[in-house]
């Protein structure tokens, strides 16, 4: 343990001088337990897209950081967070995604409000001063900014527009608030969950892994942006759009209303930690959510999104499935190499890397990553 603290040290640095995080840091069990404890169970966790629950009673059951959770909208609109686990004896409440008026334990059907509130709890009546209002669901901190959603496990969290900085300043041309999610499907891949951030927000790869399909579409990137915040981003113009394969660019959507100069000739890149992923372009949104399940497991959720405007165009439907497409061909091209990836770090005689400036965000993660693991030592 000394050893693996110890050379992420080495993490923290611009990334002309900064090392990469280490190889046990990917595929140790034991460093897995400590990295949910506190980058995952502390601070903001993504869990997507506001619409994702458009409606009161749409709720979604999940496991983040081996937490048990649902979120739902309540009756009045709003999303709630609360632990997944019946106040009675601990049976897990809700499963899959849907929508409800009440949510039920399938176990002795304690009943609860979308407000988390107790409101049937059958055959307590001889219980001494059993009290209904004592017995709600646990309740999380749950923020939404700029249309995505964000959860934190701590009594006290940290301030999610601190956590969040100046990310509204690098992103101001593109209503990224107001954009419509209309698709997401989920995937699961055999690699820890930090390799498949790392290689959506890195140019190196483009020519090696996407040589037929998307890396004639990016021009050389920007110098990475300084940012104040728990995020890493940068840009880079495109030949033509960054959401379409060559051959589909007949297919263009709209460019979004207000977007003009460069922000439309290109695609911004960003990576809000730890766990969602984002390119947005000139016409649409695409980005990742990712859960891990272990440090060799990872799921994923993609997610792509348009401005209402555009869903409303004629052809929308049929154009669309190009956009579908090229996200769909990227990755299914990342994943092998990803897995290879994994392979290779489980190696005892992997080696702790450099970067290439063509990863600035990748190193400005590892830096984040360092510190926060680092700051458990003082």
């Amino acid at each position: 343990m000394n050893d693996a603290m110890q050379s992420l040290k080495k993490c923290i640095g611009p990334v002309e001088t900064g090392w990469s995080l280490p190889p046990a840091w990917y595929v140790s069990d034991e460093l897995y337990e400590l990295e949910q404890a506190v980058v995952f169970r502390s601070g903001w966790v993504g869990v997507g897209r506001s619409d994702r629950w458009r409606e009161s009673g749409d709720f979604s059951a999940m496991t983040l950081a081996g937490v048990p959770l649902v979120v739902v909208r309540d009756d009045d609109g709003n999303l709630r967070a609360y632990a997944n686990s019946c106040s009675h004896r601990g049976a897990q409440v809700m499963v899959g995604e849907g929508s409800c008026a009440r949510m039920r334990c399938p176990f002795h059907f304690w009943t609860y409000g979308l407000d988390g509130r107790l409101v049937g709890a059958p055959s307590m009546n001889k219980t001494t001063n059993f009290d209904k209002a004592d017995h709600g669901l646990g309740e999380f901190a749950l923020a939404e900014r700029f249309g995505f959603v964000f959860v934190s496990f701590e009594p006290d969290p940290p301030s999610i527009d601190e956590w969040f900085g100046d990310f509204g300043r690098f992103h101001e041309p593109w209503p990224i608030a107001d954009l419509v999610m209309t698709r997401r499907r989920e995937l699961v891949v055999d690699c820890n969950w930090k390799p498949f951030a790392e290689v959506f927000n890195e140019y190196y790869h483009l020519p090696y892994v996407h040589p037929g399909s998307i890396d004639s579409t990016y021009d050389e990137p920007d110098d990475p942006d300084v940012v104040e915040g728990r995020y890493a981003t940068h840009f880079g113009t495109t030949e033509g759009t960054g959401g379409l394969l060559v051959a589909d660019r007949d297919k263009q959507l709209p460019i979004m209303e207000g977007l003009e100069g460069r922000a439309a000739d290109g695609v911004r890149y960003t990576w809000l930690f730890p766990n969602i992923i984002v390119a947005v372009g000139s016409e649409a949104m695409w980005m990742y959510e990712l859960y891990p399940e272990g440090p060799h497991r990872v799921r994923c959720a993609q997610a792509v999104c348009f401005p209402q405007a555009t869903i409303d165009s004629p052809g929308f439907a049929e154009k669309a499935e190009a956009y579908y497409e090229r996200f769909d061909v990227a990755i299914a091209e990342d994943i092998p190499v990803l897995v290879r990836q994994h392979a290779g770090l489980k190696s005892p005689f992997a080696k702790q890397g450099r970067y290439s400036y063509l990863e600035p965000s990748v190193a400005r993660f590892a830096g984040w990553y360092a510190e926060r693991i680092l700051a458990t030592e003082r």
